[in-house]
């Protein structure tokens, strides 16, 4: 049913869906520039109610990797299709899968699946405090918001909380510790304070400084180790985008448990928790994680599709080579029209960073700008691997346009 417009479907799900989208990163904060909705996608763009084509560099948030109706993701729906979805057992492709993954991913000795990065990350901790038989989670950046629990943790990826979340009564609160990306001042503190009684500390990339991670990841292995807490990577965004299996693979520092999403199914619901056997094994011992939906067949076909062709094709590198033509050639455009803005960050997954004398809104005016002329971002942007150089450089050239609308308005 795609008989409304963008303003009509905006109003439809401002009265019937609270919040206006199930996902608050979906909805659309700037308009009349940014679509409301979308109607259909192909390669890397998509298409609004109004007919309107982007180039989208949101790709879903982040999960499409290949491309919207990419021919491996859809073929593998439709074969899988033929024989069922969901059954009362489990299905051989999450064994084949498993094994899929734990010969990819260096921390997977075992895994298990569920349908979000979220739970995923929620589901790790339970496991960490099982095993450890301790209370306190050190959380560093945004894991989702089945782990926003900290005081001053991040709500969704643009807001922080003040004090307790809504919703998180204080005892709970206070078993959370949220500490910047980076920050190994606080993280000592924490394990001296809460000498004895930290079970884990979870990691989620800082995307404007991933850098660091070449001395951070070490410092969270050795602390971690030394004070018998597990060291938990969130690589829900970092992982099938960085490298294959994500920071554990580019940093080479390999975590007790880790969490995967997004990316490896390619747009389809799902999400792997995975992590040392031993570890892993609490679930059969009391510390229940477990969902009717998480060995859905047609997620996990997909998954084996995307895994293997990353193996064959060198995915990763392609994101990187692209990525960095694409941003290297925006924060061009930005130093011509003196537009105090910079893309920062690891190019398959950078950050729009306003430097000096910028005004508080500018990100926001350079991606309603870049709407405009039919470029879809977001704070963090991806490239896919259906960006080829035409639409690079067909992006460029809009880009060009809206970035001096922008500098126009300062």
């Amino acid at each position: 049913m795609i008989n409304m417009n963008n303003e009509q479907w905006y109003e439809k799900l401002e009265k019937y869906v609270s919040g206006g989208s199930s996902t608050g990163s979906k909805k659309a904060f700037l308009l009349p520039e940014e679509p409301t909705v979308a109607v259909k996608g192909k390669g890397c763009r998509i298409w609004d109610a109004n007919g309107k084509e982007y180039i989208d560099y949101k790709n879903g948030l982040g999960p499409i990797t290949l491309g919207y109706c990419h021919p491996v993701t859809d073929q593998a729906i439709m074969e899988q299709l033929k024989n069922g979805i969901v059954f009362s057992q489990p299905h051989y492709l999450e064994a084949e899968v498993a094994e899929l993954l734990c010969e990819v991913i260096p921390s997977a000795e075992k895994v298990r699946f569920l349908k979000t990065g979220g739970e995923a990350c929620a589901a790790c901790i339970k496991i960490a405090r099982a095993y450890t038989g301790k209370d306190h989670i050190i959380q560093i950046g945004y894991n989702g918001w089945l782990n926003t629990v900290a005081a001053g943790a991040r709500l969704n990826p643009r807001e922080e909380a003040k004090g307790a979340p809504k919703g998180i009564p204080l005892p709970v609160s206070e078993l959370f510790h949220s500490v910047g990306w980076g920050d190994t001042a606080t993280v000592e503190k924490l394990f001296s304070v809460y000498e004895g009684k930290i079970a884990a500390v979870i990691v989620a990339a800082g995307y404007a400084n991933m850098e660091i991670g070449a001395t951070f990841y070490p410092f969270l292995r050795e602390i971690t180790q030394k004070n018998g807490a597990l060291l938990i990577y969130d690589e829900i965004v970092t992982g099938f985008r960085i490298a294959t299996a994500g920071a554990q693979e580019y940093f080479n520092v390999v975590p007790d448990l880790s969490v995967f999403a997004k990316g490896m199914a390619n747009g389809m619901p799902l999400s792997v928790f995975c992590g040392k056997a031993e570890i892993m094994d609490v679930m059969s011992q009391g510390a229940v994680v477990s969902s009717t939906n998480g060995g859905e067949t047609l997620s996990l076909a997909v998954c084996k599709a995307v895994v293997e062709l990353y193996r064959k094709e060198n995915v990763t590198a392609y994101l990187w080579k692209v990525g960095e033509k694409l941003w290297t050639s925006v924060n061009k455009i930005f130093e011509k029209y003196n537009v105090p803005c910079q893309v920062k960050g690891f190019w398959p997954c950078p950050t729009f960073v306003s430097t000096e004398g910028a005004p508080k809104d500018l990100t926001s005016r350079i991606l309603r700008a870049a709407f405009k002329h039919g470029v879809s971002l977001y704070s963090t942007s991806y490239v896919n691997y259906s960006h080829k150089d035409e639409d690079i450089e067909e992006t460029l050239e809009r880009m060009d346009k809206a970035i001096a609308e922008v500098a126009a308005s300062l």
